[in-house]
């Protein structure tokens, strides 16, 4: 039998995972986006937003599956072997097709085919992202080796772009970059394997058992995937280059922020998983209740201080050449919250308890919904039209989960403080705005600015004993003595 890690510890490997996956685009994307400029971005961004269409159909749905499916056999070897066997074989024989139809796209559209290179290079993380079994490793909650191999693997990426990157032409070494910074990382899994899996066969192969299941989560896969990525490969079509590389750089700053508050959802998705399977039901809301407190906790600073500072942080991440970035950006900003209260409900929740259909009809509405207002929108407002499209959509998918969980999550929201979460966004905003009239340098104003609305923030929500910002704060001091009292 494994033993279960601790949440606490895979929550804090999580953060730092999340954290260097913030460091990166804040110590690059300021370089690049100077040399390469929103076209050169642009199309970097438009050829991986098509890409991962070719890599959602080759990963058929296995990523969340795959996690869910392995954490419930993950205390007997065999079982577990015999279903990561399985998945990869599926995984495989899919990247297969999904390589097919990228040729065949790469053959018959001019417009891919001028820049096949770059597509051709970007693809590889179509097969890296099939052999890296992530969902393994995530199942067995192998956070540490997670974050230490990711770590590493960027700061390679980190030396290779300010090494190789040097002109605009640079774009094309720019997404082969990415890719490696992404999913080079993934050998290692594959070969790391053999550690919690046997690598020969076992036999009493059914891959089939699988389809059903993985079906569902294809589609749920597709849907997400669409109304993620449609804003940037309509632009691409509807509009030009420029606007795209505005668009990205909007929701690259978004990206990084969601990953920050979806951290604890994503360790807890195997945990959770298990404690169905086990019939654990206390555990099970016990942590739900903290990870949508948390949500909200993380969620609404963030998407307030990046609308008051948005000028200022697409000045400082990307330059002043992306000045047409700005409202998009604050257009975009709510779908943080939005994002991760349906990340509760739709993956810890209705995954979990095995409903979901309900999240793919949601994200299929979702999905629907931005294709609509981008048509409309798109040709008239171009970048900022498709952001107002990803919030309508994330509010579509919202509207639709919490219909379906009205009795299971009534309680669950009931518990957050949202008296005193206001209060301190107010106390952060007062502490804070009145330095966007001064023109202090970009740099200089986030800074500054940032531990304001921040530390008023969490000073109030502390003072007024704010459950779960006590327990992290005694969690923080705990650590703190332990280790002061084991140098002594």
């Amino acid at each position: 039998m494994r033993r279960n890690h601790s949440i606490t510890m895979n929550f804090v490997m999580n953060i730092i995972l999340t954290m260097s996956s913030v460091l990166f685009p804040l110590i690059t994307f300021p370089y690049i986006s100077r040399i390469l400029l929103p076209a050169g971005t642009g199309r970097v961004s438009f050829a991986t937003s098509l890409i991962s269409y070719f890599n959602m159909f080759a990963q058929l749905g296995i990523p969340t599956y795959g996690i869910c499916a392995c954490a419930k056999v993950r205390d007997n070897r065999e079982e577990l072997t015999r279903t990561a066997h399985e998945l990869l074989a599926i995984n495989l024989v899919m990247s297969v097709v999904s390589y097919a139809g990228l040729f065949l796209c790469l053959l018959f559209v001019p417009r891919l085919w001028e820049e096949r290179t770059l597509y051709v290079i970007v693809s590889l993380s179509i097969l890296l992202n099939a052999i890296g079994m992530e969902w393994l490793y995530k199942a067995l909650e192998e956070y540490s080796y997670i974050t230490i191999r990711s770590v590493i693997f960027k700061l390679v990426s980190l030396i290779g772009m300010f090494f190789l990157i040097h002109e605009q032409s640079d774009y094309v070494i720019y997404g082969g970059i990415t890719i490696f910074a992404a999913s080079a990382s993934n050998v290692m899994n594959l070969l790391n394997a053999h550690k919690y899996i046997d690598m020969h066969p076992v036999g009493g192969y059914h891959p089939m058992r699988h389809m059903k299941a993985v079906a569902v989560f294809f589609a749920m896969a597709c849907a997400t995937t669409v109304y993620t990525n449609l804003d940037t490969v309509m632009l691409g079509f509807m509009a030009t280059d420029e606007d795209v590389g505005y668009y990205n750089a909007a929701v690259k700053i978004k990206g990084i922020l969601v990953s920050v508050v979806t951290s604890l959802g994503t360790v807890l998705l195997p945990r959770v998983s298990y404690y169905v399977e086990q019939g654990k039901l206390g555990e099970f809301y016990r942590v739900i209740r903290k990870s949508l407190h948390f949500v909200f906790l993380a969620a609404t600073p963030l998407t307030l201080y990046f609308i008051l500072f948005a000028r200022q942080g697409i000045y400082f991440l990307s330059g002043t050449a992306y000045e047409g970035a700005v409202i998009p950006m604050q257009i975009i900003m709510p779908t943080l919250l939005l994002i991760g209260i349906t990340n509760v409900l739709g993956m810890q929740i209705l995954v979990p308890l095995g409903k979901e259909r309900i999240v793919l009809y949601s994200e299929i509405a979702g999905a629907v919904t931005d294709w609509i207002l981008n048509l409309i929108l798109i040709p008239k407002m171009a970048s900022a039209g498709a952001a107002i499209g990803t919030l309508a959509a994330e509010f579509v998918v919202l509207v639709i989960q919490y219909a379906a969980l009205r009795r299971e999550a009534g309680g669950v929201f009931r518990e957050i403080s949202y008296g005193k979460i206001l209060l301190a966004l107010l106390v952060g905003t007062a502490a804070s705005v009145w330095m966007i009239p001064l023109g202090a340098g970009n740099f200089l104003t986030l800074l500054a600015s940032a531990c304001l609305f921040f530390g008023g923030y969490a000073a109030l929500l502390i003072a007024l004993r704010e459950p779960l910002m006590r327990e992290f704060l005694g969690q923080i001091l705990k650590a703190l003595r332990t280790r002061f009292v084991r140098r002594h």
